[in-house]
């Protein structure tokens, strides 16, 4: 039987890179987003041409009522779960200055990265745990929490984003020390400079900084780079690393000299 991960954010950018390798591992897929399901067409069916079986499960995730409606969806599918990456996110609508930094545009971050992120895990660990405590021995899960370098790397201009991730950095340490008794392992991968639609509006300020040696590796870091270590860790090839942060920076945030 094969396993199912659950994706949020999993249409494009860091979840897509994640979707496309669980589904070259062998895993069906559920899939979030926020979008409608013909927009997220595309990649739906490039996932299915690797192997897997798909669903879209519609949804944002900061909202209570959608939260529950994409379990639903998954329960319905699938009738079980084996890995949720939580790596749905926003940034900023406009970067400002922590001084200057909107009410409004914190809720928005913080709701869906660092509200909806943990009661997501939450309702998902619940479900792991009840398909673990009924087949104890075979029974296979384990949470990967995608967050960011900005769990800890200050950038002033959206202190809102940073607070989220940082927030999640917690949540991920949180989740695997209550699950630890339970055998179902919780790690945050934490990215750094990943090329995406995200970062797309500051392509030229990391074209530079990168190219002046930021990164250990000169170049910028893709979904692929963080979907190999997000397989890597849905298929148990660490099962006894529980509670690691898994960089996927280049060497970013290396101390060096």
């Amino acid at each position: 039987m094969k396993r199912i991960a659950l994706i949020t954010g999993g249409s494009r950018g860091i979840g897509y890179g994640c979707a496309e390798h669980l589904a070259r591992a062998g895993f069906d897929l559920a899939i979030n987003g926020v979008r409608e399901e013909k927009d997220a067409g595309d990649a739906l069916n490039a996932l299915r041409k690797l192997g897997a079986e798909v669903v879209y499960c519609q949804g944002d995730i900061s909202k209570s009522a959608d939260r529950a409606a994409i379990l639903k969806s998954v329960r319905e599918k699938f009738g079980r779960l084996n890995v949720l990456v939580s790596n749905a996110g926003v940034a900023p609508k406009v970067r400002a200055d922590v001084l200057e930094t909107l009410e409004e545009s914190w809720d928005h971050v913080v709701g869906a990265n660092l509200k909806g992120g943990f009661f997501l895990t939450q309702a998902a660990a619940k479900w792991l745990v009840e398909q673990k405590v009924a087949d104890p021995q075979n029974f296979q899960g384990c949470i990967i929490i995608v967050s960011s370098i900005s769990a800890t790397v200050v950038s002033t201009n959206r202190g809102e984003y940073c607070v989220s991730k940082a927030g999640l950095a917690m949540v991920a340490a949180l989740f695997a020390a209550r699950l630890g008794e339970y055998d179902l392992p919780v790690y945050e991968v934490r990215p750094g400079v990943i090329k995406t639609d995200m970062t797309s509006g500051v392509t030229a300020k990391y074209d530079k900084l990168l190219g002046e040696g930021l990164a250990v590796t000169r170049r910028w870091g893709t979904p692929d780079d963080v979907g190999r270590a997000a397989a890597a860790l849905a298929r148990g090839d660490f099962p006894y690393s529980t509670g690691s942060v898994i960089m996927v920076d280049g060497g970013l945030v290396m101390p060096r000299l």
